[in-house]
């Protein structure tokens, strides 16, 4: 009959529709069974079309069915007896043993039931076979439809068979937890006999104790001389001893609370001490600052040259007023706090000693730093972030980021530069020390020691010359002086075609700062063979040639008002700013911004350099553009940088107010003013060729023309 499904060829016929796990084998009927087949057959055309289907069929499994259920006995489950209660764990176990057997019998009697299905669909076969061969002489319509009513039945019995396979399997695996569960609570009995035996011995234990302790009692207990009398005011006692020290840890827990309720306060109030401090020490500078001025204005006034009483007493203030503060008693450091100290934290004089304007100038600026400072303090310091960023690589190396560029650009504290500083030395000069031997510095000190080179003399006489206002470097004993001349003769060594040029001196002073010798040496080799470009430090300064080439560019594009400004008045302002490229703006900022400028300058490279030359006319453009005549510009521009203090500001116009601009972009402009500058010392070759041409042309003019060429 399946040959008659869609999708079914002719040689499918003998495979059915309904299958078992089993595989069953078709057989081909023999006479006798055809026959009654065909008598079957003939009855059931016979037969009412209502009687046709599925129902005997259905009937029977449900008849069968309700036969085994309604005879199960155990479907009532477990009945209550009157009898003596059990245990709990017992009374569980029988009802499972109980489910057990039920669940046995519905499977015996499912077993049963695919048994008759199995016959049903033996005689579907049977049936199938006989249409099979009815159906190659033409089959008729009405038994057409009776195998498509038998195909459908077979159908259904096949998918009921399958439900009934899920439900054993899913019975099977019920049968075996709950075996488990029996198994379990077997355990669980055990367990609990176990426990109740050891009660009942610990009972009777307790019982016996009992029953002698009754006895001991039973006699008199105050004999002083029996266990329980001498042993009873001992008891007492520490009884008493123990609820004191609860109620004397009571109180001190109470006192220790309070305490540290009062040290919060204080701390508290002390912070609110501190900065109220800090904010009036900062007026005070101001107060002083403004002071000194106005004594100076009222020094020399405009209209009168008479001496009189009213002048001395200004001289004296003023003359007491720069006075710089030294040690003080001790009633007198309550009175009045040190504004101004003799050196800063880097070791610079903050107050020189020889002209007095210039003094008076320099306690102002010394004053406003302090200003500064102690305004800066009252803020979030950037301290507290170094010092996560620290605990953050604790257990692993520093490594360039966004996040370290950005600390680095708002300044390194003073007590982590060192650290820092080395670390960007060892960076740039990676590929330089693992080229090198170990010892290479002392090995080229050694030379230098042993035999003199042509940049020895020039060095010795450039030391205390480098920077004289500070104590490091003031005299020939101080102690800086003697390692700057190392690091100066090792770098002649390694490098002879620099040797030494003047500017070197003072790169490698400011190093020492916070660098060891080897280490201010390897810095020294970042700044001339790294950061800037060769004849950099040469005898022609050709890379610092290029480089103010490279500035004016940038100044017109960046600053166009202010670069008209200074052409319209023909002021050279590279006269001025070759000195801040040649040596990093040493002696030309306050100590307080040159440091934080070399901060970034040793992480990020020259174009640092080129930032902050920007920012610095920035900072003073307007200041700059209301003068009007180009000897009074000229001569501002020579110590205007001495004035800018505010470096959070100077910082925050390099990096923020100013467009970026790339180092590829320097280095491409560098490469085209190199072409032009090489040019034009070729055409100025020329030109002194062409003249030494006509003085030996001239022998009655080569006095002259010799004195001119010297000139």
């Amino acid at each position: 009959m399946s040959s008659f499904r869609p999708g079914r060829g002719h040689g499918e016929s003998r495979k059915s529709v309904f299958y078992t796990n089993e595989e069953w084998e078709l057989l081909d009927p023999n006479p006798k069974d055809l026959e009654e087949s065909m008598v079957q057959e003939e009855r059931r055309k016979q037969a009412p079309e209502g009687n046709k289907g599925k129902r005997p069929l259905r009937d029977m499994i449900g008849s069968y069915k309700n036969r085994h259920v309604s005879g199960d006995p155990s479907a009532e489950g477990p009945q209550s007896s009157g009898g003596v209660s059990k245990p709990a764990p017992e009374t569980q176990l029988q009802s499972q043993q109980e489910e057990l057997e039920r669940l046995k019998k519905d499977l015996s009697s499912q077993k049963e039931l695919v048994r008759l299905l199995q016959q049903t669909l033996r005689s579907s076969q049977y049936d199938k076979y006989f249409a099979s061969r009815r159906l190659s002489e033409g089959v008729p319509k009405d038994a057409l439809d009776l195998l498509h009513r038998k195909d459908d039945q077979i159908l259904g019995l096949s998918g009921q068979l399958e439900r009934l396979t899920l439900e054993r399997e899913s019975l099977q695996e019920e049968v075996r937890t709950l075996k488990g569960k029996v198994g379990e609570l077997r355990e669980q009995r055990g367990m609990l006999v176990e426990t109740i035996q050891a009660k009942d011995e610990v009972i009777m234990k307790l019982s016996r104790q009992l029953s002698e302790s009754e006895d001991s009692t039973s006699s008199p207990t105050g004999v002083p001389g029996s266990p329980a009398g001498r042993e009873q005011p001992e008891l007492d006692r520490l009884k008493d001893s123990l609820q004191g020290y609860k109620t004397q840890n009571k109180f001190l827990n109470k006192e220790i609370l309070e305490l540290s309720a009062l040290r919060r306060n204080a701390e508290r109030r002390e912070r609110d001490l501190m900065a109220k401090y800090s904010s009036l020490e900062a007026k005070l500078c101001q107060i002083e600052s403004k002071y000194l001025i106005l004594l100076q204005e009222m020094k020399t006034p405009v209209c009168s040259e008479e001496q009189g009483p009213s002048r001395e007493v200004i001289a004296q203030l003023l003359e007491d007023a720069l006075q710089v503060e030294g040690p003080e008693q001790p009633e007198q450091a309550f009175v009045k706090p040190r504004l101004v100290s003799e050196y800063d934290i880097y070791g610079f004089r903050t107050v020189p000693e020889d002209d007095e304007e210039e003094k008076l100038v320099a306690k102002v600026r010394a004053l406003d730093l302090k200003t500064l400072h102690l305004t800066e303090n009252q803020e979030v310091s950037t301290g507290v972030k170094w010092e996560n960023y620290f605990a953050s690589t604790m257990n692993r190396e520093m490594a360039c980021s966004p996040e370290l560029k950005n600390l680095i650009r708002a300044g390194i504290p003073h007590e982590h530069r060192s650290k820092v500083w080395k670390w960007c030395v060892d960076l740039h000069t990676r590929k330089f020390k693992g080229s090198t031997e170990p010892g290479y510095f002392q090995t080229l000190l050694q030379k230098a020691l042993e035999k003199q080179n042509p940049a020895s003399k020039q060095i010795e006489l450039d030391l205390l010359r480098t920077l004289p206002n500070n104590k490091h470097y003031s005299c020939p004993t101080s102690e800086g002086i003697q390692k700057l001349r190392n690091v100066l003769l090792a770098f002649s060594w390694r490098n002879p075609d620099i040797g030494y040029c003047q500017g070197l001196n003072r790169l490698v002073a400011v190093a020492l700062l916070y660098l060891e010798q080897e280490d201010a040496f390897w810095c020294l080799v970042t700044i001339v063979e790294v950061f800037m470009p060769r004849d950099y430090y040469t005898k022609t300064l050709l890379g610092s040639q290029v480089d103010q080439r490279v500035f004016r560019d940038l100044l017109s594009e960046k600053l166009p008002r202010l670069h008209s400004h200074l052409e319209q008045h023909k002021v050279d302002y590279t006269l001025i700013t070759f000195n801040w490229f040649l040596v990093v703006f040493v002696d030309s900022v306050v100590s307080d911004v040159l440091f934080k400028i070399w901060d970034s300058f040793l992480y990020e490279g020259p174009k640092v350099i080129f930032r902050f030359a920007l920012a610095l006319f920035k900072y003073k453009e307007e200041e700059i553009l209301r003068l009007q005549d180009s000897m009074s510009i000229f001569k501002y521009l020579r110590h205007f940088t001495r004035t800018v203090l505010d470096a959070r500001k100077l910082i925050g116009i390099s990096f923020g107010d100013l467009n970026p601009f790339p180092l590829r972009q320097i280095r491409n402009r560098r490469a085209y003013h190199l072409e032009k500058v090489r040019l034009e010392l070729t055409e100025l070759e020329a030109i002194r060729e062409d003249f030494l041409r006509e003085r030996d042309a001239s022998p009655d003019k080569g006095e002259l023309v010799s004195d001119e060429e010297d000139t």
